[in-house]
């Protein structure tokens, strides 16, 4: 087995270490947008119930209008890394695969663990000719970004040989015109993932949606099982995804805005990001992260660049000013 990865939050471990209780701490750590949503009502029933079908039905509806998929209705899943998980039996046979890379660490995890040899490759190009390729577009943590004819040019050289292509736009709705996602139709070897949670500011509720063709949507619920997604959660995605959003984008941006002043306040080097988080780069980023944490601020840290520090916004101009505070303290 690979050893676990270390991801963003861990608030309780944090505070474990370093002092105060978790509610003390301020989360910079995860790509989640810091101002949640406002929950709709939903009918208590759905509490209740087991999950409906008429409650899957109308979350797949939804999703396909939010994400554009025409015909294609989007799979719920319990969060998209449940269905990171089972990319080696989607991958079958392949038994090698690329992935454009510094990314997601768990895509290799996960496929290695299945058997697979991973290729970390540097270039979108270098993806043509794998029989199994990911590609995560904004990506995480560098927000690299990639235009839909560039990522289907990849999709059609690969189906040439066979190949399959998981696109990961877990950060994608900050970015429509980005998305591949209104194009899976046409191309039966792509297949999309997109994350619920983290533009809604619901990481909790573990919901995520596949859009692919219908046998590999097929396969995938067959492995996920009945009820696979909580009957809550497809009643508030049917509900928030057909609602206008434009004010939810707006006041992420706007967070976005202030933990960018901040950082350049303090003189750190942005060197790329999205609109939930920024990719800062400093000889002493590892210590940095470390005085952060004494104020109790947590942050990102990466093993494979001791470089990087990944910042997301705070919630509310109080954030900001807790966040520069302790940057000044730290000595920035």
């Amino acid at each position: 087995m690979t050893a676990p990865l270390v991801h963003g939050g861990g608030i309780s471990e944090a505070a474990a270490r370093f002092g105060g209780a978790p509610e003390d701490w301020l989360d910079l750590s995860t790509g989640i947008n810091p101002c949640p949503v406002t929950l709709p009502e939903i009918d208590p029933r759905v509490w209740h119930r087991l999950p409906d079908k008429h409650l899957e039905q109308a979350a797949r509806v939804a999703a396909s209008r939010y994400y554009r998929t025409g015909d294609l209705p989007p799979l719920p899943v319990p969060g998209t890394q449940a269905a990171i998980q089972l990319l080696p039996r989607l991958a079958g046979s392949a038994g090698r695969a690329a992935i454009l890379a510094p990314t997601y660490g768990e895509y290799a995890r996960v496929l290695q663990a299945g058997g697979m040899v991973v290729d970390l490759v540097e270039t979108v190009e270098d993806l043509d000719a794998a029989p199994f390729a990911v590609i995560v577009n904004p990506n995480n943590p560098t927000g690299r970004h990639f235009q839909p004819e560039q990522i289907l040019a990849v999709a059609e050289a690969m189906a040439a040989r066979g190949g399959i292509l998981v696109v990961d736009e877990a950060f994608g709705d900050l970015y429509p015109a980005a998305s591949v996602a209104p194009h899976v139709a046409d191309h039966d070897n792509l297949v999309v993932f997109r994350s619920f949670g983290k533009f809604f500011g619901l990481a909790g509720l573990r919901l995520g949606f596949v859009i692919a063709t219908a046998p590999v949507l097929e396969s995938l619920r067959e492995r996920l099982g009945p009820w696979a997604v909580s009957g809550p959660a497809l009643a508030l995605s049917a509900k928030l995804l057909a609602a206008d959003t434009g004010a939810v984008a707006k006041r992420i941006w706007e967070r976005k805005a202030g933990l960018d002043a901040v950082l350049a306040g303090a003189g750190l080097k942005v060197i790329g990001g999205t609109g939930l988080f920024a990719l800062v780069e400093h000889e002493r980023a590892q210590a940095l992260h470390e005085d952060l944490c004494g104020a109790r601020i947590l942050t990102r840290k990466f093993d494979y660049n001791p470089h990087w520090l990944r910042l997301g916004p705070a919630a509310d101009e109080h954030g900001d000013l807790r966040l520069a505070e302790a940057l000044k303290g730290a000595g920035v």
